[in-house]
């Protein structure tokens, strides 16, 4: 665009108006303001710097809540709204959605390779495939164990072995949580092995039974009680890693029992 056409564009100017209190400044006021600023809007930014002052807004334009945008004199809306207005995409609280686990074994494995670079010097070894089993196993727990009760109760919805026994549901992110833990440490196989394999077997079986051969449409208690992620090749994912693992360690320690009758 030629600097007489930039001239010549009309100025975008947009109203909002937004709570700006000493004890509270509302996150979706500077986020519209924001993003009003990197659309290309001049704001006119109105502070509602009282109780009294934000509700006589809110029963003059008859709206429920702030920030409230106006652009060429028409109320556009909240944040949400605006983004609407502006055509971006608006997130859906309620939808299904894959980025926890995503970011979980994303972390989980950038970990992994970066204890083995400060470890060995080498960032890809088979240590770091261990770590990564055994970090996200310990991630995973830390998660569930954020809200126990809310954890065991999606739990219930379909492990087999929480139907038979509740506690069961208590129990499993801490016995995870543990199984990691030693897995890291490389520390008390005997007890790790066992554990990772009782509830990784159960548990594979469990969702796959809910999942590919009952169909039901549930979401997951992987990585809490509070996520939108769908059950399904996911949580078995969970189950098969930690089952994988028992069985490395088992034929690791295998191995070395067989090395040292040799030795």
């Amino acid at each position: 665009m030629s600097d007489q056409a930039a001239l010549a564009a009309p100025v975008k100017r947009a109203e909002l108006h937004r709570m700006v209190m000493s004890s509270h400044i509302c996150p979706y006021g500077l986020k519209a303001k924001d993003l009003l600023k990197r659309s290309g809007y001049e704001v006119e930014d109105h502070h509602l710097t009282t109780r009294e002052q934000t509700d006589a807004f809110k029963a003059k334009h008859n709206v429920a809540t702030t920030p409230q945008i106006f652009i060429g004199g028409r109320r556009v809306g909240g944040y949400d709204d605006l983004r609407r207005y502006l055509g971006k995409k608006v997130a859906d609280p309620a939808a299904t959605s894959y980025r926890p686990v995503i970011a979980l074994f994303t972390m989980t494995a950038l970990m992994a390779v970066a204890a083995s670079h400060a470890v060995t010097g080498d960032a890809f070894t088979i240590r770091a495939a261990e770590w990564f089993v055994s970090f996200s196993m310990v991630v995973l727990a830390l998660l569930k164990l954020q809200n126990v009760e809310t954890f065991a109760t999606m739990f219930l919805n379909y492990d087999l072995l929480a139907k038979r026994w509740v506690p069961y549901g208590y129990v499993y992110p801490f016995a995870e949580g543990l199984a990691g833990l030693l897995m890291v440490a490389g520390a008390l196989t005997w007890l790790s092995v066992p554990l990772a394999l009782f509830i990784g077997t159960i548990g594979a079986a469990s969702v796959f039974k809910a999942v590919y051969i009952d169909r039901r449409e549930l979401k997951c208690a992987c990585v809490g009680g509070s996520s939108n992620v769908p059950l399904g090749f996911i949580s078995l994912t969970e189950n098969l890693m930690m089952i994988a693992m028992a069985v490395w360690m088992t034929l690791g320690a295998f191995g070395c029992v067989a090395g040292s009758t040799h030795g």
